[in-house]
């Protein structure tokens, strides 16, 4: 059964969690701020992370950036009473996976968990993906780079996932829902900005090739053509 590193300073709400899912199987690794998680999370890489955003010492968004630099696959779940849309984005772009507003059920959690534990089972045997070309652009996606020439563009987790969907649909249209359900695990408002903001900055660092378009299919998804 799969390792959890628990990341969350309110102690009775961390030992109903910690008690909840060692009930089911899972082992839990629990750190009570930021700066012990990613201790514990360099120590012995577990299968996957659900960490809380408003922690002492190093808060859930610096400690999910760091995990991301260290760490492209491990996912991340946020646990926030955070519920603004540029909240939800920020933690998508620092490297989130998904995220669970409180209060919460516990079986919404697991299920959240298992989830992201089976996506991301897939996503480790595509370890070997060679870098590709996309117009004068070449993109290795195991890297998360993206270069023109002598300039490089290191991009994030999401974006790196997002990119690699679109060139493996190259020519086709990428439905939006498949996207979101995907790399976000659920498709509504907020995640749905969150996609806009990736597209966007994907159009962006793609522009020194006007041949490279990401156009829109209204209603439907995206489309790469180059």
């Amino acid at each position: 059964m799969a390792t959890i590193l628990l990341v969350e300073d309110e102690a009775a709400l961390a030992l109903i969690i910690k008690d909840s899912l060692e009930m089911r199987g899972f082992t839990v690794q629990h750190a009570t701020d930021g700066e012990q998680g990613l201790h514990l999370f360099r120590q012995q890489t577990p299968d996957i992370v659900v960490a809380d955003i408003m922690l002492p010492r190093l808060d859930g968004f610096a400690l999910g950036k760091q995990m991301r630099q260290e760490n492209a696959t491990v996912p991340l779940i946020f646990l926030t009473a955070l519920s603004q849309p540029t909240d939800v984005v920020r933690g998508f772009e620092l490297g989130g996976n998904d995220y669970l507003k409180k209060p919460f059920s516990m079986d919404e959690l697991i299920v959240r968990i298992q989830a992201q534990l089976n996506r991301a089972a897939p996503a480790a045997a595509s370890t070997a993906t060679e870098p590709v070309k996309i117009g004068h652009y070449v993109f290795a996606y195991t890297q998360q780079r993206l270069r023109l020439a002598d300039t490089e563009i290191e991009l994030t987790n999401r974006e790196a996932e997002l990119l690699k969907r679109l060139y493996d649909h190259r020519n086709q249209v990428l439905e939006r829902s498949t996207v979101l359900l995907d790399l976000w695990g659920q498709d509504h408002f907020f995640n749905g900005r969150s996609l806009d903001v990736f597209v966007t900055r994907l159009r962006r660092y793609l522009r020194a090739d006007p041949q490279v378009q990401i156009l829109n299919v209204r209603g439907i998804g995206y489309k790469l053509i180059f």
